[in-house]
């Protein structure tokens, strides 16, 4: 299959702390030729310092001091690179288990997510939790390394016995595509070159297998969507009647003459003209940032969505779904909390919590309905006025919202409509 030059792959890297992500990230740069002389310089420097005779390769992602001086990332970091065959977005999240609110940052626009496991240890509690958030957040492949190879002797055994495992939980999850490499980051084994440690293992190394990936677009081409972020009311000589509609499309096929409906109100009118800067363009399409004008005069504002017509979502103040808690501070039950949903603010209450997620069994805890930080749980919220959603399966804009605390303004979980 013929992969685009300029196509933008997004991947996200996952696992336990200390299983090796940023070191990893690091060899992919560092092998790849991504690297500056100046960054090569200075992270040479720094690993001198700290008494290495190699590189701390880690320290090309690990961008922050208090994660150079800790040996661990706290942050996401996002690096970029490129290689003849592909662009690429890294998103190098932290792996300690207060940090899982960051992977749920990163993992959010990812297309692949690379899951790290420590040969030495396989598959734990870590593994399983960021494997379902990647699940919940429909990314459709899933990329094992199991790393530090170098320390188990590369044995094909334990790699065998870690893929089997990893095979019995993925199976309870939403993943439609998993592809296992047994590599060292360190070492550089099965990174960007094959190693010729492992004759065992006959597929593609890893920068290989990001590079040929086919990734379909998991934006919704069918379903118009077009929140609206603000109205422009220019107020000049030149357009003294001008009311337009700002926003970026969040899903489908806007035209010129198309008939739309504005929600909540559930008026309706026709598509006058599409506006972008200066031109004035015939179509406009899901990610492009435009302004819309219409034939009738009505009464729109932000946090509207515009629709086409035959093509209606679901307009409710109650919804369902999967909540992330990401605060330190337990969710406190018929608490009220802002919901934030495309460019729409409401009020929301926490009704009911359907169940909790065992992260360990990957089973369903009806009994338990506490929610803490890191739970991952089905509830049921309500809002004051009415939102227009579409489920997360079916468009990640529209689908998804986050909770803030009002009185913090901190935010507290991020949701997913089901």
């Amino acid at each position: 299959m013929q992969i685009d030059k300029n196509q933008l792959l997004r991947f996200t890297t996952a696992g336990s702390v200390d299983d090796g992500k940023s070191t990893l990230i690091g060899r992919l740069l560092y092998d790849s030729k991504s690297i500056f002389e100046d960054q090569l310089s200075n992270v040479a420097a720094i690993s001198k310092k700290k008494g290495f005779e190699h590189l701390d390769l880690a320290l090309f992602t690990d961008g922050l001091r208090d994660e150079r001086e800790q040996g661990i990332t706290i942050d996401v970091a996002y690096r970029y690179f490129t290689t003849p065959k592909r662009k690429f977005i890294i998103a190098d999240t932290p792996g300690h288990i207060q940090y899982t609110r960051n992977m749920v940052t990163g993992a959010s626009t990812a297309n692949v997510a690379i899951v790290l496991i420590d040969a030495r240890k396989g598959v734990i509690e870590q593994t399983k939790r960021h494997s379902y958030i990647a699940s919940l957040l429909q990314i459709s492949h899933i990329i094992v390394c199991v790393n530090k190879m170098d320390l188990v002797n590369y044995s094909e055994e334990v790699f065998t016995n870690i893929v089997q495992d990893y095979e019995e939980i993925s199976s309870k999850m939403m993943i439609k595509d998993v592809r296992y490499i047994p590599i060292s980051a360190l070492k550089g084994d099965n990174v960007v070159i094959r190693s010729q440690q492992m004759p065992w293992y006959q597929n593609a190394p890893l920068l290989h297998t990001l590079e040929t990936i086919h990734i379909s677009s998991d934006t919704n081409k069918v379903d118009a969507r077009f929140p609206v972020q603000t109205v422009l009311r220019p107020q000049s000589n030149d357009f003294p009647d001008f009311r337009g509609y700002a926003g970026k499309i969040a899903g489908g096929i806007f035209r010129t003459g198309d008939q739309v409906t504005v929600y909540p109100s559930g008026l309706s009118s026709t598509i006058k003209t599409i506006n972008q800067y200066d031109e004035l363009l015939e179509e406009a399409f899901v990610d492009m940032s435009v302004v819309f004008t219409l034939e009738d005069e009505i009464d729109i504002s932000r946090g509207d969505m515009l629709v086409k017509s035959n093509n209606v979502p679901k307009v409710t103040q109650d919804l369902t779904a999967m909540l992330c808690w990401l605060h330190h501070q337990p969710a406190k039950p018929k608490a009220k909390y802002i919901i934030k949903h495309t460019t729409n603010e409401q009020k929301a209450i926490l009704k009911n919590v359907y169940y909790k997620v065992d992260i360990d069994t990957l089973k369903r805890n009806e009994e338990a309905k506490e929610i803490e930080m890191n739970t991952i749980c089905k509830v049921q919220l309500r809002t004051t006025l009415p939102l227009i959603i579409d489920s997360y399966s079916k468009n990640r804009t529209t689908g998804s919202f986050i909770l803030i605390d009002a009185a913090t303004n901190e935010t507290v979980a991020a949701g997913m409509v089901v």
